[in-house]
């Protein structure tokens, strides 16, 4: 009866998991951000806020947004885009719209090793242009 009811608990956990990925935290790195009403990125302990992740690294980001100066029409207050350092190109699957309050983002770092640059999408003040942080993707 015990064993029964140990697999019962095993696939009702497993079930859980697959519907809800987060749930598999355990395995992702959590990474807090703070998108501030300065207009500036800010991490927790860092002078400098820069990202470094491995190649494929399951991450959360957990983003707290706080209202500048100005916003989207759509309520967003940041934005939160990965590009390529050395072409700017957007990275696919990390363009995100920040409205007031804590956002979680589960995303994986890219495959390709290399420097890439956080910048903010929305124009949060006139300071909105040093908005933005290095994010290090290592093989």
């Amino acid at each position: 009866m015990l064993s029964l009811i140990r697999s019962a608990i095993a696939v009702f956990s497993l079930a859980c998991c697959l519907a809800n990925p987060l749930l598999l935290i355990g395995q992702t790195r959590i990474i807090e951000i703070l998108a501030d009403k300065d207009s500036r990125y800010k991490i927790a302990g860092e002078k400098t806020p820069e990202i470094t992740a491995k190649a494929g690294e399951p991450l959360l980001l957990k983003i707290t947004a706080r209202k500048g100066k100005s916003w989207n029409r759509d309520g967003s207050i940041h934005g939160f885009t990965l590009l390529r350092a050395n072409d700017r190109s957007p990275v696919a699957g990390w363009d995100f719209l920040l409205k007031p309050g804590t956002q979680d983002v589960a995303v994986s770092a890219p495959q390709e090793p290399g420097e890439y640059l956080i910048v903010c999408t929305v124009i949060c003040s006139e300071e909105h242009e040093g908005m933005h942080m290095k994010f290090n993707v290592t093989p």
